[in-house]
């Protein structure tokens, strides 16, 4: 009887502590600014489709409350439970991914949808919280066993892991930017378990060499045609100088810098953006952020960023106080997941780093997205209970 009284008692620690609410208000602030913005900036292009100009702000707030009830549940969730499940986790999310190379649905040029029993989702999405999930497992496993500053069981082992995703994400569904994230996290995950610095830098420097090495055979058996060139290599010239190609790959950046630049200090005013009627390319996707920075301008975008920045802190915060290693980790790589997209989005937005598919999280308008990324903040809510009741 008294073991069970404490086990329960363990357990809710899990379930029925008081959360992180700084992290939960954040979140909650950045979902509603971005429900606003989703409603001012794709109206016009909503407008234009299907003659309603609400559409994409219904779906959206249809997604949003479906994510705000998965978040709530999984906050509830003892976390340490995945545990359990780490090689379910990573075979489904192995084998939806690499269902889209065979019956994947193309959209805007790229095949990484899935569509099961009439719900259409990225399961690319799926991939970066249950991958971080199970390196967090994987890692933990390593560091009891005294292996993690070993190159072979404590570096090449979870890298041999990955390399499947980035072969099936990467390879088959052309999906750069959540490789990057993928990939990026889970060095972080490493790095922070302990892995040596120095094995990242010999792997770097042997990747680096094996890329130009590859390069160099590829051109020699097969030269590249005259005028053709990788599309990723005309990102990069494109962003060097967008007015090389001012009406073709030029002009989403062009226009995403001239929407920044009407905003000046205060704005143009919500709704009153120019560059979301038919300049800017799907303003309510990935160049949300240069729709918020025209009507609120440097203030309204500075303070954007600097909810993300508390919430990057707040997830730091919980990371260091989590009550084991796997709580730890698996913290830190959703704080990673979601600070590294709203980093790299508003550094392509304005014109820091080439373009790239990487939406900004509770803004950029998509279901799955936001329904995931909720579920995330859900755990990361979970493990704040556990600090709490430490």
């Amino acid at each position: 009887m008294v073991r069970k009284e404490k086990k329960d008692k363990k357990i809710s620690f899990f379930t029925k502590g008081t959360c992180d609410y700084i992290i939960l208000i954040v979140v909650l602030i950045i979902l509603a600014c971005g429900l606003i913005m989703v409603l001012s900036a794709s109206s016009p292009a909503s407008l234009s489709e299907s003659g309603d100009s609400y559409k994409y702000f219904k779906r959206q707030s249809m997604f949003a409350i479906l994510g705000l009830v998965t978040m709530y549940f999984v906050s509830k969730i003892d976390y340490r439970i995945y545990k359990k499940f780490i090689w379910l986790i990573y075979i489904g999310v192995l084998v939806l991914n690499a269902l889209t190379i065979f019956i994947g649905e193309e959209e805007g040029g790229a095949i990484r949808w899935l569509v099961i029993a009439g719900i259409n989702f990225q399961p690319s999405e799926l991939a970066k919280i249950g991958l971080i999930i199970f390196f967090a497992s994987i890692l933990t496993d390593i560091k009891k066993s005294g292996n993690i500053k070993k190159f072979f069981k404590g570096f090449c082992i979870p890298m041999i892991l990955l390399v499947p995703f980035i072969g099936v994400i990467l390879g088959g569904q052309n999906h750069f930017s959540a490789t990057f994230l993928i990939c990026a996290v889970t060095c972080i995950q490493m790095f922070i378990a302990g892995v040596l610095l120095r094995h990242f830098i010999i792997a770097g420097v042997l990747g680096v060499v094996s890329v130009f090495a590859g390069l160099g055979i590829k051109n020699a058996i097969k030269p590249p045609v005259a005028g053709k060139q990788n599309f990723r290599f005309t990102r990069i010239q494109t962003w060097l100088d967008p007015f090389s190609d001012p009406t073709g790959d030029g002009w989403q950046i062009i226009q995403s810098l001239y929407a920044i630049a009407s905003g000046s200090l205060f704005g143009l005013g919500f709704g009153e953006s120019r560059q979301k009627y038919l300049y800017l390319p799907e303003p309510h996707n990935d160049f949300i952020f240069a729709v918020l920075a025209e009507e609120t301008g440097f203030i309204g975008s500075v303070a954007v960023i600097l909810l993300f920045a508390i919430f990057v802190w707040r997830g730091i915060v919980i990371a260091m106080k989590a009550p084991d290693m796997f709580g730890s980790l698996i913290a830190i790589g959703i704080v990673s997941l979601l600070g590294l997209q709203a980093m790299v989005n508003i550094a392509v937005v304005t014109g820091t780093v080439p373009v790239t598919g990487m939406p900004l999280p509770f803004f950029s308008y998509g279901g799955t997205a936001l329904i995931v990324n909720l579920a995330t903040v859900g755990i990361l809510l979970n493990i704040s209970r556990a600090c709490k009741q430490k």
